[in-house]
């Protein structure tokens, strides 16, 4: 009886208590559920380019901030070593096309998957022997002080990510829905052949979506970097991306933003109001209960395409 008041009742009694501390976990699950999107964009973008699960999109932010703050330690302004960096992941997203993408081409999902794995490692090898393994400290210039609004410990770099992450989802969206490159993915999505045979350059297209993919990877570099430093554990933030993915759909811009809203809003509203009944840390894995309950109602995600087949 005591166990179940502690979970059904005494977090609500808590939040009618302190609405302004419920506010700010809310606003700062916001927050953080933004930084979660930005990586699980890069996701999406792949996926509606090539059908597959980009295992390397975590380590594409970790060669990303790598890079940007190895230029950055030797002397180079911080917007030139940006700009640089942005040019090195489209010469990366030209590699890869190269070496990888154009060998296989109309081959089974879990095929390009597995090239990806090895992406994955490739990627993280280079970073290290180029950069150096140590953990970096990452500042661009961003503010990164705590300030009171309305009752409310707000932090600066949490809110300029927010408003970086709105500018990337709606440039983004636009890209897809109204722009002839942007049908285009989504029709090399659905079949490589086909898409081949109506004059659609595959090539080209997969250049692009990796190369703006690689962009995604930069901005989530530079902000989970100035929040935590630059370290081989942002690697692991793919990881945090899934249960994002899951929820907005794999296929889908906004759905990415949606779903790290409502990850971000739920493990920190998870771990201050339910997390002393379970002895704490639930952050940690609240996220993959909530998306293991969506592949058992809704796979497809609350904004992803339903897959019909018909035999």
């Amino acid at each position: 009886m005591d166990l179940l008041i502690a979970i059904f009742v005494t977090p609500f009694v808590d939040m009618a208590d302190a609405p302004i501390f419920l506010l700010e976990v809310v606003v700062t699950g916001l927050l953080t559920g933004v930084m979660y999107s930005l990586v699980a964009l890069g996701f999406v973008l792949i996926f509606k380019a090539s059908g597959v699960f980009n295992f390397a999109q975590g380590a594409m932010v970790l060669f990303a901030a790598l890079t940007l703050v190895g230029l950055m330690e030797r002397g180079m302004p911080v917007a030139l070593a940006i700009v640089l960096t942005l040019a090195i992941m489209v010469i990366l997203a030209i590699a890869v096309e190269h070496l990888m993408l154009r060998h296989l081409v109309n081959q089974e999902g879990i095929i390009l998957f597995m090239a990806t794995i090895g992406l994955n490692f490739v990627l993280e090898g280079i970073g290290q022997i180029a950069w150096g393994s140590d953990v970096k400290k990452l500042d661009v210039g961003l503010p990164d002080a705590s300030f009171d609004f309305a009752g409310m410990l707000l932090n600066q770099l949490d809110l300029s990510a927010a408003a970086i992450a709105a500018v990337l989802v709606t440039g983004l969206a636009l890209f897809f829905q109204y722009t002839a490159v942007g049908r285009a993915l989504r029709a090399v999505a659905d079949d490589h052949q086909a898409a081949l045979s109506v004059g659609i350059p595959l090539k080209t297209i997969w250049i692009i979506v990796w190369s703006v993919a690689g962009g995604v990877a930069l901005v989530a570099g530079i902000m989970w970097g100035a929040k935590s430093g630059v370290q081989f554990s942002l690697a692991l933030i793919a990881l945090k991306a899934l249960p994002v993915l899951i929820l907005g759909g794999f296929t889908s811009v906004p759905g990415a933003i949606i779903g790290g809203l409502i990850i971000g809003v739920g493990e920190k509203v998870a771990e201050i109001y339910w997390g002393p009944v379970f002895g704490g840390a639930i952050e940690g894995w609240f996220a993959y209960i909530v998306a293991l309950l969506f592949l058992l109602f809704r796979p497809q995600g609350l904004f992803g395409e339903k897959i019909i087949e018909r035999v």
